[in-house]
């Protein structure tokens, strides 16, 4: 019998992998790439027409021996890593390890794991791609030449250990110029009017007959009061106005379904629904797409590839959904045509979106054989593509319009009489999710109107808000910086830099991150601009598409990247960073200690070094005392950077808590109480005491 190796990246996939080939086949992991630039230099010969060198990995010897010797053995061998680019490039260096010809067709791909797409796949074997390969090369090489020439620069003008990218320095910049935004900001004073109305026939209102209608302008033109001066006027003029329904619009709207996920809006929602960082949501996706070990089925796919610019879906796959729809909620919720949706002007479109893989495996059969996480990442994924395949929700909308004087009044109500789509999933949107339903009374036009309160509320205008994980993926896509693989990658880098920090969700730049932003304004304007950063990505597009030679992109861009490095390694003056001095005192010599950025984030040091090599974590206290010995309880990172709260005579006392507890005891048992938020139900208080299940929610000022 003949011996086929199949070669992958993941121990994970090729365990999902081995369990669909007979016999004669053997599947090997690479471990990710085997070849790369060395790290201890640029790596690029800037002299010779920018040619690379690679180098093996190191650590990786005795695994290449390990495909070598497995390469002899073989008849043939198929190389089945990602079907990307970087996937490509990982074939190809391989391929040069194991002195494959390139020409020779070896290069198997397939967008989802599973039997039918694996023994396809072996089936029609290709020559590796070189314009795939070339073009991630060119985004290699031109990532190493920034990074490797302007990252010395920085250690010699600012501080050891700083870096820059083609990428994550305009990322940088997108999270600066939102904060200049926020700080340059005019608040701007105006006022809206709410009056609660009920029908002249109702003597007596009730809470139900009453409804609230808001001013929308006068003499048929919109108004918007600025001052308090001006809705005085307005309510001096309504004082002796009668009020009467002038018109009521009946109408219907439609809602139409979301499009299944690109990495993209995946991680945009599970950051919005799942309080997911980038990071994590595309290292569960990864296991999730590679395989996770289900009882009695083995190692099992249970996403298509995850990393896609494209809402297209198979006609397969799409065939069953709508199947599994119509037999679950009905003939009404299929639509007359399947849902086709258009992909962004930029995306590549190579794979399909992101779906799961076995619709039948729901994620309601996956409860008991997931991680907590795996399972509500995949009922994210699983969820959306079914809502995706559905029809319309509709709305019933109903419009009052009423006339007091020569002011207007507009109310507003809407009632969903189709759920559709909405079924199954809700979307996470910017204005707090899907719709409630509001009612009006039955009124008739040309029906007088009794008005029981006006309602004058002051307001100011707000600046833009500052960027979460989710929307600064959404910004990097609109405006082309990046890819869907950089997303994630990028904002982990400016986060380790220490350029940008993260306060629950909330994005914003640090000192440093302001500095070194400046200073690439102002000496790189070119790689910090948004239009020359997304021009570039179309060009690496046409690499792969052929329509330009790699190394052309990188000799177009280094003659002027060139002397905008000289003139700034001539005119930047050494910049000095002070640390933040803090109020913790070095128990060794006496001094204050001083805040420091490490690779695990900040710590505290003592500012004599090397004389003194004392160091401290940060300790943030709660006021509030531990329950068990009531000494104070201060919050503290766990070694994946989450916070938790814990007794500050740990381990002595072994209390510990993922929420943050507040001061006010349980009205019922006097148990500590923890604070809990989301995003769909607030900010509520809920009582540790398992067996008392006290909460109340807490008002938030939204203005």
């Amino acid at each position: 019998m003949a011996k086929k190796l199949v070669i992958v990246e993941s121990p994970a996939k090729a365990k999902t992998i081995k369990k669909f080939l007979g016999r004669g086949y053997t599947v090997e992991a690479s471990m990710g790439h085997v070849r790369d630039l060395p790290k201890s230099q640029l790596g690029v010969d800037t002299e010779n027409n920018f040619e690379p060198k690679y180098i093996t990995i190191r650590g990786k010897g005795e695994l290449l021996a390990k495909l070598r010797k497995a390469a002899k053995s073989a008849d043939q061998i198929y190389l089945a890593t990602d079907p990307d680019r970087e996937g490509e490039a990982i074939s190809w260096h391989l391929g040069h390890i194991l002195k494959i010809d390139e020409d020779i067709p070896c290069r198997i791909e397939f967008n989802e794991i599973t039997k039918q797409a694996v023994k396809n796949a072996i089936k029609s074997p290709r020559p590796i791609n070189r314009k795939l390969v070339d073009s991630q090369q060119a985004r290699r090489v031109l990532d190493r030449v920034v990074g490797y020439k302007i990252s010395p620069l920085l250690w010699r003008k600012i501080r050891k250990g700083l870096s820059a990218g083609r990428v994550q320095s305009v990322a940088t910049r997108v999270i600066c110029d939102r904060e200049k935004e926020i700080l340059d900001f005019k608040h701007e004073e105006y006022w809206t009017l709410k009056g609660d109305f009920h029908s002249q026939k109702i003597a007596k209102p009730g809470a139900k007959s009453l409804f609230e209608a808001s001013l929308y302008g006068r003499k048929n033109k919109k108004i918007e009061p600025k001052s308090q001066e001006e809705m005085d006027k307005i309510l001096s003029d309504l004082e002796k106005s009668s009020f009467q329904v002038d018109k009521i619009q009946k109408g219907q709207r439609k809602r139409n379904a979301p499009a299944p996920f690109t990495t993209s809006t995946l991680q945009q929602e599970a950051s919005s629904k799942l309080n997911f960082s980038t990071k994590k949501t595309m290292m569960l996706a990864q296991q999730l797409y590679e395989g996770v070990d289900i009882k009695g089925e083995g190692s099992l796919a249970l996403v298509t590839y995850i990393r896609t610019d494209s809402t297209r879906v198979s006609d397969e796959a799409q065939k069953i959904a709508l199947s599994n729809i119509e037999s679950r909620y009905g003939k009404e919720y299929v639509p007359s045509k399947p849902n086709v949706y258009k992909s962004k002007k930029s995306a590549q479109d190579a794979h399909e979106a992101i779906r799961p893989t076995y619709p039948e495996w729901t994620p309601d059969r996956l409860k008991d054989l997931l991680k907590r996480d795996q399972l509500r990442l995949y009922r994210l994924i699983y969820d959306r593509f079914l809502a995706s395949q559905m029809t319309p929700a509709l709305y019933e909308v109903l419009t009052i319009h009423i006339s007091g004087g020569d002011y207007s009044f507009r109310a507003t109500g809407s009632r969903k009489v189709f759920p559709g789509y909405t079924i199954v999933y809700m979307e996470d949107n910017d204005d707090g999710g899907d719709e409630k339903d509001v009612d009006l009374p039955k009124l008739e036009e040309g029906e007088k109107l009794k008005l029981k309160e006006w309602k004058p509320k002051q307001h100011f205008t707000q600046p833009p808000p500052r960027y979460t994980e989710a929307s600064l993926v959404r910004a990097m896509e609109e405006m082309g910086i990046g890819r869907p693989s950089t997303y994630s990658p990028t904002i982990s880098t400016i986060l380790s830099r220490g350029y940008i920090e993260k306060e629950g969700r909330i994005l914003f730049p640090t000192e440093l991150g302001q500095i070194v932003n400046d200073l690439m304004m102002e000496y790189f304007p070119s790689i910090m601009d948004y239009q020359f950063t997304a021009e570039m990505e179309e060009k690496l597009d046409s690499v792969e598409e052929g329509k330009i030679e790699w190394k052309k992109i990188i000799e177009d861009f280094y003659g002027p990247f060139s002397k905008y490095l000289d003139h700034a390694d001539k005119s930047i003056e050494k910049i000095e960073v002070e640390d933040e001095v803090s109020d913790v005192i070095c128990d060794k010599c006496g001094s204050n200690m001083v805040i420091k950025l490490g690779r695990f984030g900040k710590f505290l040091a003592c500012p004599n070094f090397p004389d003194c090599r004392n160091t401290k974590p940060i300790v943030e206290e709660v006021d509030v005392p531990c329950p068990k010995c009531n000494s104070s309880i201060v919050m503290r990172k766990s070694k994946r950077g989450r916070k938790f709260y814990g007794c500050e005579k740990y381990p002595e006392c072994d209390f510990v808590s993922w929420d943050l507890p507040v001061k006010e005891k349980c009205p019922d048992c006097d148990s500590l109480m923890i604070q809990k938020s989301s995003r769909a139900a607030g900010t509520t208080v809920k009582c540790t005491n398992k067996e008392c299940g006290y909460s109340k929610e807490v008002e938030e000022d939204t203005d």
